[in-house]
């Protein structure tokens, strides 16, 4: 028997079976698939960036050398190559992972979990079942694609962004559902590579959930970029047209004509895979959004069965996920262990980045919470005129009573970098007054970020 069962071997789950092994426990993984890390590491984030920074070096050597004085005469790429670097980086992080798992003796199972009781899990595989025991159960299996009705997904023409990591030849036109991050990264790489880009969203801005005034500054340059938007777009259908893949697909919107392309991606968000868990027959309660509902210890509505990651509420992120893991596995082997909430940066990978932590402006105005405001652009620093990366800028909001940093948000140069001293700035609870009183080397980057800290009291130097 084990003291811990994880099923699911992500981001949360991995985690959370190492840090629960070095601990002390016992600690077995079930995983489905063959190569461990999930998501994050198959089909997501990691592949992703790959293909994100394999595109913006082509880019760039195509139209950003010349600037630097670097004359080039012919400049081409071999997408077969690039898709080949992808997946080598995708094999020897998934297989870092087993290391790991084999490195703290960690039990791992490989086929299909199915919770029969607290205590009892099943686990089916090709060439049979298993059941096995233990203490306590972590549901850790992370998420999948969610669809939106009349969309066909025929996993070529029309398909996710596990298609989009692939694609054979680069798309003459690809139309893209859904301005979120997976939507505007993977967008961004196509058109680099030379496809046309239609991006379509629902609601009236791009990036939802993040700060508007980001998303607005994304928006026009994305724009100028060569990313076509439509927005307030509500997609009534997705389909293959005709029996050939050189027929293309249509997209169908309400009100107005259809759109002909030749590969559709559908990114409008992730659900929660917790079916055929049998969390309705062991009464493991889930949300009308099908995530589970866990109390302040991550533990469910069942006793011995907890959750972390994506499967329950709270933003899908990674680094939220392996968070949760750590904390749940503390909790249950010491019976202390924390997540700060208020303190999760999420990033964007487009060029530029676009990363964020804590509260936006919108959220703070619809709380009535009193603050003030900081902004600094990269067009004024030094080392982003050297990298000649100046659009976008740094934003601090900040208590106007307390001064407490409440939130950060940053578009431009190594955003996704930069965002990490905002959120341990958070994490100490720091002050405006703080984060510009630290001091940082020049020239770099980061002096934007204490620059937007000297402006929230109205005091910015090179403003």
């Amino acid at each position: 028997m084990h003291n811990l069962l994880v099923i699911g071997a992500g981001p949360g789950g991995y985690v959370a079976a190492i840090r629960a092994a070095q601990l002390g426990l016992d600690v077995g993984c079930v995983e489905k698939e063959p190569a461990l890390g999930g998501t994050c590491l198959r089909v997501g984030c990691i592949p992703s960036k790959a293909l994100l920074e394999s595109s913006e070096r082509y880019e760039q050597a195509l139209h950003g050398l010349a600037e630097h004085g670097v004359e080039t005469t012919e400049v081409g790429f071999n997408l077969e190559r690039m898709l080949a670097r992808k997946s080598k980086i995708v094999k020897t992080l998934t297989g870092g992972v087993a290391s790991l798992l084999k490195k703290n003796k960690i039990t791992r199972y490989e086929g299909h979990a199915t919770i029969l009781a607290s205590g009892r899990v099943k686990v089916t595989r090709p060439d049979g079942e298993q059941e096995i025991e233990a203490e306590r159960i972590l549901i850790a299996t992370g998420s999948s694609v969610a669809l939106i009705p009349g969309v066909e997904l025929d996993g070529d023409r029309v398909g996710t962004s596990t298609e989009a990591l692939s694609y054979p030849e680069v798309p003459e036109h690809l139309v893209v559902i859904g301005a979120g991050a997976i939507g505007l990264e993977l967008g961004s790489v196509w058109k680099r590579l030379g496809s046309k880009v239609t991006v379509l969203e629902y609601l009236d801005r791009i990036l939802p959930g993040m700060d508007a005034e980001i998303a607005a500054g994304a928006h026009k340059l994305f724009g100028k970029q060569g990313l076509e938007f439509v927005l307030g777009a509500k997609v009534t259908g997705a389909r293959p047209e005709g029996a050939n893949p050189s027929d293309g697909a249509v997209v169908e919107i309400e009100g107005a004509e259809p759109i002909r392309c030749d590969r559709v991606l559908v990114a409008v968000g992730r659900k929660p895979n917790t079916e055929g868990l049998g969390l309705d027959a062991v009464g493991v309660q889930v949300d009308a959004r099908g995530r589970v509902e866990i109390n302040e210890r991550f533990e469910t509505s069942v006793s011995g069965i907890y959750a972390v990651g994506d499967v329950v509420p709270g933003p899908m992120l990674a680094h939220k996920a392996e968070d949760e893991g750590v904390a749940c596995a503390e909790l249950i082997a010491t019976g202390y262990g924390h997540v700060n909430y208020d303190a999760i940066p999420a990033i964007v990978y487009t060029h530029p980045e676009a990363a964020s932590v804590g509260k936006t402006e919108e959220e703070l105005r619809a709380a009535g919470v009193s603050y003030r405001k900081g902004k600094s652009l990269f067009r004024a620093n030094g080392r982003a005129r050297a990298l000649g990366e100046v659009d976008g800028f740094v934003k601090i909001l900040a208590d106007g009573k307390t001064d407490r940093v409440l939130g950060v948000h940053i578009f431009g140069p190594r955003a996704g970098d930069l965002i990490a001293e905002a959120a341990v700035a958070m994490e100490f609870g720091a002050s405006s007054e703080d984060v510009a009183r630290a001091c940082h080397a020049h020239p770099t980057l980061a002096e934007v970020v204490r620059e937007a800290a000297y402006a929230v009291d109205g005091r910015a130097i090179h403003a």
